[in-house]
C-alpha cells in the first residue's frame, strides 16, 4: 500500500499540547530500540515536537529470526539476501516558528543521501495525527515498503547510511540545544 507521500504543509492543531502530553505519558523506554533511546528522549524534550513511532532499522540475515535484531551485519562477502526492516522516526510537529524551523532541519537530513533517506508524511499517520512527518532510511525504490529484501552489498551500504542518519540526528539535536 502506498502511504508515504511528500511533506505536507503544517496545519493549525489546537490540541497539540494535549496530544503531546498524552503521547509522552504513554511512552516507555521498552518501546524504543536501545540504540536510539537518547535521540527519542531528546526530540521529546523539545516542547514543539513529540515522537509517534520509531525503529532503529533491523537486518535479518543468516536465518536470523529475531525481528528486533540489533547485531551489525558481518563485513563478509556473502551472497545471502538480507531482510531489512526500515529505520524511521515519525514525529508530530507544532505549527509554530520553532516547529517550522525543525521541519526545515529534518528536510536537510534527507539531503545527506536522497537515494536512501526520505522525508515526508505517511497518510495513515496524518489521518491519526495532523502535522505528522516521517524520516526514513531505505532505498528510494522501496520508499513505500516497511521491509525489503536486499542483496548483501546493498544491505551493508544501507546499514552505513542508517548509522550516519542517526549521527546526523544527534548533531541536529546538539545544534538545537546549543542555539537555545
Amino acid at each position: 500500500m502506498k502511504t508515504f507521500t511528500g511533506p505536507k504543509i503544517t496545519a493549525i492543531n489546537e490540541n497539540f499540547r494535549k496530544q503531546r502530553q498524552k503521547s509522552l505519558s504513554e511512552l516507555s523506554k521498552a518501546m524504543i530500540d536501545t540504540p536510539i533511546i537518547k535521540i527519542i528522549n531528546s526530540f521529546n524534550k523539545l516542547d514543539y515536537c513529540f515522537t509517534l513511532q520509531c525503529c532503529y532499522g533491523h537486518f535479518l540475515f543468516n536465518r536470523q529470526v529475531d525481528t528486533t535484531n540489533l547485531d551489525p551485519l558481518p563485513a563478509t562477502d556473502t551472497k545471502s539476501p538480507v531482510e531489512y526492516r526500515i529505520a524511521y522516526l515519525a514525529f508530530c510537529i507544532e505549527n509554530s516558528d520553532s516547529g517550522r524551523r525543525l521541519l526545515e532541519d529534518l528536510k536537510k537530513v534527507a539531503v545527506h543521501d536522497p537515494e536512501n533517506i526520505q522525508f515526508g508524511c505517511a497518510e495513515w499517520f496524518w489521518k491519526r495525527q495532523v502535522n505528522s512527518y516521517v524520516l526514513q532510511v531505505e532505498p528510494y525504490r522501496f520508499r513505500y515498503e516497511d521491509k525489503v529484501m536486499l542483496q548483501y552489498p546493498e544491505a551493508l551500504h544501507i546499514e552505513k547510511i542508517r548509522n550516519e542518519f542517526f549521527d546526523l540526528l544527534e548533531q541536529l539535536l546538539n545544534n538545537i540545544v546549543n542555539d537555545n
